[in-house]
């Protein structure tokens, strides 16, 4: 996106191309899609970064603005394929070196510009833990793979609680780089091969075509099978996004220009195109299956607008009087999509940034903010972008536009390592906590860790640290097994040819009590299994998966197949569930999804006890912890959003779920009465995101869950020190 983000610089009309001997004009000479400036497409520019901006600003109306993107790349694979093929037909070859300088110091400087200002900007304006993961974000878009970066966290389930980052949209530029680093060396092959043709024009035309448009279709069906198997990455993914700068390509390439075509039809398409952008803009949202079909409409709207003002033969101007593109060359449009680029640059950390300082804002303080980020659009379009484009000195030999390039690189490649380095040794180490080395959690009372000798505890750090608590997730090898898994391993543990057997089956809010309830099976010398699987409900609710972006399928699947083992396999000692409970807002519709679940875990004949769901904070606990390191109380948040009426533990407490048991530690994770819970107690961070506890904490609450699951009869007492260590898992 980046090349068609910036401005188009004019150029004189090219004077016709010489026709050498023995070659038929129009077949063998350059392509009359002529390099001549286009002002209609720069004033496309500007409805597509308008769209854009207005989708981030949240306007009311504009929530399918994400389609402006596909603008973006349509308009690219026309401009950059077009100046590459006439490139080969004129001279017999792509000079890649060229290329690639041109590329490098028209685009490169600016978002140089950019990440060097959100790296510094970083370090006052966000908390520590947040500013490590935004230092990783410089490095990921200087290096142009921030949406390979985005799409690992975005399929991560378990890296839940990340705010937005300010450099999110760097994902589109990336994307185009990676398309051009591969399809100009391959352009250059084919013209390689097609150098000698006696028709060269004609053969490199139709080869890269043929190619072309074999790269659409395989790159299409790549986009709808991503879509319907995880939406971050047929999103950000660069394969799923090459149909677009191939339709963009195709526009270049096809022998338009021999169509004479009547007026009234240019016309009609100018206007249907740009009719579809609109429509998709105002229709689209975060719930339309995106890219997929879907990404058709305003991609081929966008080509639509461009072919309408595609010159035919013999024609100079095929904008006409009434034509959209007569309205997308007027001077406001176009200075728009001047500064299209650098805006698109600029406006996406002033927003996040304002948030981080400022906390939520609504969308007329987002549309104001949006509007801020012109002053350092406009000077960086004015004071980097222009200067080095025009630079004679620069732009002389290809290496030194390619030394400008690698410079924009390192720049904030450097400064982000120091920033983050520094923020690293603030925050302390990361390496995981010794478990081992933990003070004793208590049974019973209102305290969180025992003190039998009424001691307090010594003031300190909390353990563990904001930095720890980011990966303190249960040691159980993988075992809670991701959104694409549909039936989980053995995942057996402990003393794994014990005859007993206890369960631990839900999503991962039971994956948390992993450690404890092993500790407690190792005690007495039982095997323990858990099935566990990221974001899908236990009760049998059919759910969208914000990881794949579709219906959770998978997690119906797995949910019958576990159910169907349990019942089918040797009879367990004891069967310990819990899942998050805010899967729907419809009480009654999860009563009946619990009681489906239950019924057939009842049929297993294994007690089964239900452990009550944790506090939910909503917020990121460690990010704020780190903030506030001495202070952990600025972190506790409201106990009526954090903690709703559990409905299923109600009904086992009225005695309406026969055969199931209910547990629960939330009087000692929030403790009391008021209005707020807390994200430390004793020096314990007990929340290693928004919703999940540290295994610290779920491992300092292993005695109480130990003493409650006792005095509810389905667990034996054992004395301490009992048989049986935790081993290793058998998957």
């Amino acid at each position: 996106m980046p090349s068609l983000l910036a401005p188009g610089h004019r150029r004189k009309r090219s004077a016709p191309a010489t026709v050498t001997p023995g070659r038929p004009a129009g077949e063998s000479g350059p392509s009359p899609h002529r390099a001549a400036f286009r002002p209609d497409i720069e004033g496309l520019r500007a409805v597509a970064v308008l769209a854009v901006l207005a989708f981030h600003a949240q306007i009311p109306g504009t929530a399918g603005g994400f389609v402006g993107v596909d603008v973006f790349f349509v308009i690219s694979g026309y401009l950059i394929t077009g100046l590459l093929v006439r490139e080969a037909i004129t001279t017999g070859r792509i000079r890649l070196g060229d290329f690639f300088s041109r590329r490098a110091r028209r685009l490169l400087p600016s978002a140089a510009v950019v990440l060097a200002a959100v790296a510094a900007a970083g370090a006052w304006l966000t908390v520590p833990l947040l500013r490590t993961d935004l230092e990783h974000d410089v490095l990921a878009a200087a290096l142009s793979v921030a949406n390979w970066r985005f799409v690992s966290q975005q399929t991560d389930y378990l890296a839940a609680g990340h705010d937005q980052s300010p450099l999110l949209h760097f994902w589109s530029l990336a994307v185009e780089e990676q398309f051009y680093l591969v399809w100009a060396p391959l352009l250059a092959v084919i013209v390689l091969t097609a150098a000698r043709a006696v028709r060269r024009g004609r053969a490199v035309r139709a080869v890269v075509a043929l190619v072309t448009a074999g790269a659409a279709v395989a790159s299409f069906a790549l986009s709808l099978h991503w879509t319907r198997d995880s939406v971050s990455l047929a999103y950000l993914g660069t394969p799923s996004r090459v149909w677009q700068f191939t339709v963009g390509a195709l526009l270049a390439l096809l022998p338009w220009h021999l169509l004479r075509g009547p007026r009234p039809l240019r016309l009609v398409c100018g206007w249907a195109g740009a009719a579809a952008i609109v429509w998709c803009v105002v229709s689209y949202d975060a719930s339309t299956p995106y890219p997929g079909y879907a990404a058709i409409v305003p991609t081929l709207g966008a080509a639509a607008v461009i072919l309408a003002a595609i010159p035919g033969r013999g024609e100079r101007d095929a904008q006409g009087a009434y034509g959209v593109g007569r309205l997308l060359a007027g001077r406001a449009p176009r200075a728009v999509g001047r500064l299209s680029y650098t805006l698109y640059l600029w406006h996406w950390p002033v927003l996040v940034l304002a948030e981080a300082r400022l906390g939520a804002l609504g969308w007329p303080a987002r549309t104001a903010w949006t509007l801020a980020a012109v002053l350092p659009a406009l000077a960086t379009m004015r004071w980097v972008e222009q200067p080095l484009r025009r630079s004679r000195t620069v732009s002389e030999l290809p290496r030194r536009g390619l030394a400008v390039g690698v410079s924009a690189v390192i720049l904030p490649v450097v400064l982000a390592l120091v920033v983050g380095t520094t923020t690293l040794r603030l925050l302390g180490p990361a390496t995981p906590v010794d478990v081992g080395s933990l003070p004793p959690g208590a049974a019973t009372g209102p305290s969180l860790l025992s003190r039998a000798d009424g001691s307090v505890l010594a003031d300190g750090p909390v353990v563990p640290g904001p930095a720890q608590a980011r990966g303190d997730f249960p040691p159980d090898a993988g075992c809670q097994v991701a959104p694409t898994v549909t039936s989980s391993p053995p995942c057996l543990f402990g003393a794994v040819d014990s005859p007993d057997r206890m369960v631990l089956l839900g999503d991962s809010h039971a994956g948390q009590w992993f450690s404890p309830l092993l500790a407690l099976a190792s005690r007495r010398g039982w095997a323990f299994q858990e099935l566990v699987k990221q974001g899908c409900p236990l009760p049998e609710l059919t759910v969208k998966s914000p990881q794949l972006g579709r219906v959770y399928r998978e997690c119906d699947t797995w949910r019958d197949d576990a159910l169907d083992r349990l019942r089918t396999g040797p009879r367990p000692r004891l069967i310990v569930i819990a899942s998050l409970n805010r899967y729907t807002a419809d009480p009654e519709l999860l009563t009946t999804a619990w009681e489906k679940t239950l019924k057939r875990l009842r049929a297993t004949g294994a007690p089964v006890v239900y452990v009550e769901g944790t506090p939910v904070p909503g917020t990121d606990i460690p990010a704020c912890v780190s903030g506030a390191p001495d202070e952990t109380a600025a972190c506790a948040f409201g106990r009526a959003e954090a903690l709703p009426p559990d409905p299923l533990a109600r009904r086992i407490a009225a005695g309406a779920v026969p055969g199931v048991r209910s547990v629960g530690v939330n009087a000692v994770l929030c403790p009391g009465e008021g209005p707020t819970c807390p994200a430390a107690r004793d020096r314990i961070l007990l929340y290693r995101d928004d919703t999940h506890l540290t295994n610290v904490a779920a491992v300092v609450l292993a005695p109480r869950l130990e003493r409650l699951l006792a005095e509810s009869g389905a667990l034996p007492v054992t004395a301490p020190g009992g048989p049986g260590e935790p081993a290793g898992p058998t998957r």
